[in-house]
């Protein structure tokens, strides 16, 4: 099961989410690391474990307000061996696939023949199917139609970012049954070892975490359990 740690960026310092309010993100400053610059968050992170993966939103690029590109690429460049998959609101993606898999969030994107274009035309992107609660944000029926999708599919649910109340597994599992060949990965709201193993359970490919990582609540012996079962 792959595990990937998350990193908010927003006006050039990570940010701790929560429930998708983006308007509420305060600067990080947490048990795992008490600093909001990205540089000293990934090496606490790596300090935690060797991840070979990791997630990044830059929220200013989602939400048309800004860049943290130059940002995400420093970080590229001081560790090189990282996969990094990136949702910048498909914004200078030119750039953007030199050096990281592009995320196409759905809440970014106005069709589904859009979807399928930037999915035939980007090299290895990664969906993420995005949720506000019960409210699907992204075009109509997107998330329905498993043929516009690549091959990883992130099931986002925003409103329980940053809240510990356990991932959506009910979707999850909607989705699996849908398209079983998929790779999907869970994200928001994964709490500890037992929401690890039930969403293992399932057929989850792979989790997205934040908050159990800065609060201690998967360390580094549950993350080689699952990552090396």
């Amino acid at each position: 099961m792959k595990l990937i740690p998350v990193i908010d960026m927003m006006h050039n310092r990570v940010v701790v989410a929560n429930s998708g309010k983006r308007h509420t993100y305060a600067a990080a400053d947490t048990p795992l690391c008490r600093s909001s610059r990205p540089q000293k968050v990934l090496s606490a992170l790596l300090d935690l474990y060797p991840f070979d993966t990791l997630y990044i939103a830059d929220l200013d690029a989602i939400c048309g307000s800004g860049s943290n590109l130059e940002l995400i690429y420093a970080l590229h460049l001081k560790y090189p061996e990282i996969d990094l998959w990136v949702d910048n609101g498909l914004t200078d993606l030119g750039r953007l696939c030199g050096f990281a898999r592009p995320v196409i969030g759905t809440e970014s994107i106005v069709s589904c023949e859009q979807l399928a274009h930037l999915v035939a035309s980007l090299p290895s992107p990664v969906l993420s199917l995005d949720y506000h609660g019960d409210r699907f944000k992204g075009p109509a029926g997107l998330d329905r139609q498993a043929d516009y999708w690549p091959e990883d599919v992130i099931v986002m649910s925003l409103s329980r970012v940053g809240t510990s109340t356990g991932p959506d597994t009910t979707r999850l599992q909607q989705f699996l049954n849908l398209q079983p060949r998929l790779r999907l990965y869970a994200a928001g709201g994964i709490r500890d070892q037992q929401d690890l193993q039930q969403l293992r359970s399932i057929g989850t490919a792979g989790v997205l975490l934040s908050t159990a990582l800065h609060q201690g609540a998967i360390d580094h012996g549950v993350i080689d359990r699952f990552i090396n079962a």
